[in-house]
């Protein structure tokens, strides 16, 4: 049974994404208990996902590694991966709080050696590379996951390959035997950071998402191009393997838009932006890059970034919304839509088109537990906003549309109000 010492001045955050790890580690810093709660195997969230930050152009990896590095060192924060939140009462200073454990079917014991992932034949969806791949069907989420353990997928229980694989561990760390668990927790505050998902590109039909394969997602085309990713970071077409060379972004896909998202995610245009620069560097002059868009917005000190891919002459812009894409016999995708900038038809074939799509609430905002309705409303997409005296903060993208500095700065924002929440918890006691 899994142990968890928690009181009403333990903080409770729920997501371990790159804003809950930040409440986690600021809260814990200053030396409050922390509970950090995330539904993944891995922490890391999306951030873990990507290849490149904009405007530097740096690696995640970098960062995650400096916040693993806190955490692991922090003994008051206590981790729980697979693990969601199923109900929630009380009020501010005295919340009640079951969490749900899935079973991971492997214990602390495991080294990450990967003995058992080798003595398993079954392959599944790879979720980590939003399902572009496979992978065993035991398995490490990725290189930096924390905590770095294997997974041995559901489906395979019950089955020889399971029993492979605990024949094949040598320090005894595949229990079969693991079965969901659900732990009561006391917490005086709690930080809500559920992170965002990719809005789902289906649901745009002139753009044939799922039914064409060389339209992919931004947050896909991201996979692509990681050297870790599903294709070592060659930027190949899905239908037939194909370099894609000539590379289509579509901005605002599903965003401001009624009929979908009707807020502007903010991180898209520098995403595609930052995209651009992958088919540069992995084709060189070969590689063209053309953006449709309705306006760039590159706010604030990302407008030097975007001056910079302007005046890439392998990079194109084309002033449109596209009104549909169709499919050409050799599999090319071809866009049709008018230039608003002198008003011209196109039709336009490309080996690869990229939806730039939008972000969502991972967790909408009334999704949540019904006993903190009071003082928690949510706008017209989902985002939560707090308007009460409540113990519970929103963090990160569970209250907007942001990008990953400013999803730190709203994180470390919560943590500062649940810690307050929590000292005059401690006061009223003492």
């Amino acid at each position: 049974m899994t142990s968890i010492v928690a009181t009403n001045q333990t903080i409770l955050v729920v997501g371990g994404g790159i804003a809950g790890m930040t409440a986690a580690l600021e809260a814990a810093e200053t030396g409050k208990q922390v509970v950090l709660v995330e539904k993944n195997p891995w922490l890391g969230g999306r951030t873990a996902q990507l290849y490149r930050y904009f405007p530097k152009m740096c690696h995640p990896t970098c960062g995650l590694e400096i916040n693993l590095r806190r955490l692991k060192a922090n003994p008051r924060i206590q981790v729980l991966t697979m693990a969601e939140v199923t109900e929630i009462t009380g009020t501010a200073g005295d919340y009640s709080v079951n969490v749900t454990l899935s079973p991971r079917y492997v214990n602390s014991k495991c080294t990450a050696c990967g003995d058992c992932s080798k003595a398993v034949s079954t392959e599944i969806a790879d979720a980590f590379n939003y399902n572009l791949g496979k992978v065993k069907a035991a398995y490490l989420p990725h290189d930096m996951a924390y905590p770095q353990r294997y997974v041995l997928d559901p489906s395979i229980i019950g089955t020889a390959d399971a029993e492979a694989a605990k024949a094949a561990c040598k320090v005894d760390a595949i229990d079969l035997d693991q079965q969901t668990e659900t732990l009561n927790l006391r917490a005086g505050a709690i930080v809500w950071a559920t992170g965002w998902q990719p809005y789902a590109a289906e649901k745009i039909t002139p753009y044939r998402y799922g039914e064409f394969k060389n339209v992919i997602t931004n947050v896909e085309f991201e996979r692509l191009a990681d050297p870790h990713g599903p294709t070592r970071g060659k930027i190949l077409r899905p239908s037939d393997g194909k370099e894609a060379k000539n590379v289509a972004f579509i901005q605002c896909a599903g965003s401001r838009d009624e009929n979908h998202l009707r807020h502007c995610s903010r991180f898209c245009c520098m995403a595609s932006l930052k995209q651009t620069h992958y088919v540069q560097e992995a084709f060189g002059d070969e590689g063209k890059s053309t953006i449709y868009y309705i306006d760039i917005r590159a706010i604030d000190r990302f407008e030097d970034f975007y001056q910079k891919v302007k005046a890439n002459p392998n990079v194109s812009f084309v002033k449109s919304k596209v009104a549909r894409i169709s499919e050409d016999k050799n599999g090319d995708p071809r866009l049709w839509g008018v230039n608003t900038e002198g008003y011209k038809r196109y039709s336009e074939p490309h080996d690869l088109v990229v939806l730039a799509v939008g972000m969502e609430p991972a967790v909408k905002g009334m999704a949540i537990p019904a006993a903190l309705s009071e003082g928690i409303a949510a706008d017209s997409s989902g985002f939560l906003a707090m308007n009460g005296n409540t113990g519970v903060f929103g963090a990160g993208c569970a209250t907007n549309a942001l990008d990953v500095n400013r999803a730190v700065q709203s994180a470390t924002a919560a943590a500062l109000r649940a810690i307050q929440v929590v000292n005059q918890v401690a006061r009223a006691e003492n």
